[in-house]
Formats: C-alpha cells, structure tokens, sequence
C-alpha cells in the first residue's frame, strides 16, 4: 500500500513531536508547539508543561522538584538549536509534501501533545497572518500563545 498525503503529513507532525520529547528526556506533560510559514518565512518553536508550570524550551530547569534534585536537562544552545533545526526542516519538508500533492500549506500550526495520553491535537490556519502587519513577527505569535496557555493553567 503506497503512501498518501496525510500519511506523510502525520509522519512528519509525529516527527516534530518525538524531538521535542526527547529534548525533555520524555519528562513532560504537555508539548506545545508552534509552526509557521508565510511567503519565504519558516517558524518553529516549542513550550512545555512540566510539573504543572508552563515553560520555555530554556527554563525548563525552573521545573525540577527537589526529590530530582540530582537531574538536570542539557538546555545548552546546541541542543535548543538542534531540536529548531530538526522542527524547521520538518516544516519545510510539510511545505515540499503540500506542493507534491496540491495542498495548501497551513500558514499556521499549533499543536498541543498531551504525554501521558499520547494525545496530539493540532490547531490549523490558512490565512495570512503577520506578512501583511508591519510589526508582527512569528515570534509574537508564539509569545501570546504561551502567555494564553499560561494564564489557562
């Protein structure tokens, strides 16, 4: 049986998750993570629940307890650059399987991974975002959307 475009897509999103995942040692509850592309402009980026507080990829110390006080998560830029990198290049590789198959790209995808359920949702949009706005830039969509989550929590 030959692949179809929402095999690779899933493929791909599963990718995206696994890094993420192993960046945290598989030590989190939840995984965000957010994706965007409009015209020329890929953007990835990721936040986490762990012990109950919402977190960037390099705060995530803040969260250790102290009964794992001996543990710690290599949050080093190498590793923070790896895991954008490997999200980056699965996005694009979304895009390349988009155009393969006549797809529009999602202009945004928000995802949120629940570890304990080994649940994946994922919020999609088309229209564009911040390319057409002077001032927003991906990362401002990213920061609300941590701050949202954060606040709900």
């Amino acid at each position: 049986m030959s692949k179809v475009f929402e095999d690779y897509f899933s493929e791909l999103q599963t990718d995206m998750v696994a890094i993420c995942l192993e960046y945290v040692e598989n030590k989190a509850e939840d995984i965000y993570i957010y994706c965007s592309y409009e015209p020329e402009m890929y953007a990835f980026d990721v936040f986490y629940r762990i012990n109950g507080q919402v977190l960037l990829k390099n705060n995530v110390n803040t969260a250790i307890n102290e009964a794992d006080s001996a543990f710690s998560y290599d949050t080093s830029e190498e590793r923070q650059e790896a895991v954008l990198d490997i999200g980056l290049k699965d996005l694009e590789e979304i895009h390349a399987k988009c155009k393969e198959y006549g797809r529009d790209m999602p202009t945004e995808i928000k995802m949120h991974y629940n570890v304990e359920q080994n649940s994946l949702k994922a919020q999609y949009k088309y229209d564009l975002i911040y390319s057409e706005d002077e001032e927003l830039l991906p990362d401002d969509i990213f920061d609300l959307w941590f701050e949202e989550i954060k606040k709900s929590s």
